[in-house]
């Protein structure tokens, strides 16, 4: 059943005591388990829009990247839940090896840019978006000693939004559209 009338009131299950008690649903844990699940679900739009591509970013398909991100971002949540996992710092690495390779192949940075250019790019900066958005919420629930992560999973997902704007930046780089910066006028 897809349903259980539990949460009606306003309640969900806490995840962290393992004792099946409630606790609010605007919990400072349970928004970030949303905002976590949010980017992972926009990630499955965006991988299924990559997976067109013929191009590749350092020999990776785009979709199959997304994808792994996707997965990684499951252990986030397990880890923010209560669970013991935990991201492996083999998967900052690979993520680093990745945004280093991809930043070769483009100009430097000198400026901020306005998104869009490509409908993937775009796709590909509200995935920053989300990304930072989640990381702000894990630090929150972190400060307010609603949930415990460990360091390489801060690292993970402070990465992770750095991956999605390289890929941006790269997406429109491959399709020979320039980036755009802000005329602040």
């Amino acid at each position: 059943m897809l349903y259980t009338r539990k949460g009606d009131s306003g309640t969900t299950k806490d995840l962290r005591s393992g004792t099946g008690q409630r606790k609010s649903k605007s919990s400072c844990q349970t928004e970030t388990l949303g905002a976590l699940d949010e980017l992972n679900s926009f990630l499955g739009l965006v991988k299924v829009k990559a997976a067109g591509l013929a191009w590749t970013a350092s020999g990776k398909k785009v979709d199959r990247i997304i994808d792994r991100a996707q997965n990684s971002l499951f252990i986030v949540q397990a880890e923010v839940a209560g669970a013991d996992k935990t991201i492996s710092n083999d998967k900052v690495s690979e993520m680093e090896e990745l945004i280093d390779t991809i930043e070769k192949e483009m100009p430097p940075i000198k400026t901020f840019f306005i998104s869009g250019g490509t409908e993937i790019a775009a796709l590909l900066d509200i995935s920053r978006t989300l990304a930072r958005k989640a990381e702000r919420r894990v630090i929150a629930s972190i400060e307010l000693g609603e949930v415990r992560v460990g360091p390489i999973t801060l690292a993970f997902l402070n990465r992770l939004s750095s991956l999605f704007y390289a890929l941006a930046r790269l997406t429109n780089h491959k399709s020979g559209i320039k980036e755009v910066p802000p005329s602040y006028n």
